[in-house]
């Protein structure tokens, strides 16, 4: 009996590691929310090229991302949209310094209705709702709250502040009409509804550099896809590709 159980135990253990093995080719990425959009179009031209490969995408608010690989979440590849959060993973031993690169830049801006008269920070007291990242988690949050803090303001605005989970929920609250403007990344703006417009440009001395670094985890070194997907990244196909969605690669 004790033969025939441990042949089923093996049998058994064969099964498992099958459909393990299946996945090989998959790529694990977290992304950015903000980068969703050129993630796909990135991840779709490096298929065409490793037809074994396929991507199981994860995208959000950077820090959400990052406590959710902390705790355990899949990730060969990590890509954030500022460095903090980068660093987090760093220090807790997910991600090496010799393992990450710069991606890309980004600028902040503020989007808005047409009839608001809003061209700098200091007209922002004229709305009475503005949708920002919640600066714990995102960010474009941060970001903003930086430049806000910078130029004086912020105490003022503080109630009129609506918090969204990532970039693309101040877009979404923006286009709804539930709030008069939020503050998005200029790669946001490329293809905006007729009802919004840019209605001005952040100062760059009041805010950190909008950089998105990106990581491979240890789980991703050890998939030869993600090494092969995160070199990808590093080409002039990729900057083509980034640039096309807005972003800045040097």
């Amino acid at each position: 009996m004790i033969r025939i159980n441990g042949l089923v135990l093996l049998l058994f253990a064969v099964i498992i590691f099958i459909p393990l093995s299946s996945e090989a080719g998959e790529i694990k990425l977290s992304v950015a929310a903000s980068l969703k959009e050129a993630v796909t179009e990135l991840t779709e031209l490096f298929a065409k090229g490793h037809p074994g490969a396929a991507f199981q995408k994860n995208s959000g608010a950077s820090g959400a991302l990052a406590k959710q690989i902390e705790i355990g979440a899949p990730a060969d590849i990590f890509i954030s949209a500022n460095m903090e959060w980068m660093d987090y993973l760093k220090e807790k031993g997910i991600i090496e310094t010799k393992d990450i690169r710069i991606l890309a830049y980004n600028t902040l801006v503020f989007i808005g209705r047409h009839d608001l008269d809003i061209k700098s920070l200091k007209d922002l007291t004229v709305a009475e709702r503005i949708a920002i990242g919640s600066p714990g988690s995102v960010p474009a949050g941060e970001y903003a709250v930086s430049a806000l803090t910078k130029a004086g303001i912020a105490g003022g605005l503080e109630k009129r502040l609506v918090m969204a989970k990532d970039v693309r929920e101040c877009l979404m609250y923006a286009e709804r009409g539930e709030v008069d403007g939020a503050f998005v990344y200029g790669s946001d703006t490329r293809e905006l509804s007729d009802r919004l417009k840019v209605l001005f440009r952040v100062p760059q001395d009041l805010y950190p550099r909008v950089t998105y670094p990106v990581g491979i985890t240890s789980s991703g070194l050890e998939n030869e896809d993600a090494r092969a997907f995160f070199r990808f990244l590093q080409t002039e196909e990729a900057s083509a590709i980034l640039i096309k969605h807005g972003f800045i690669t040097e």
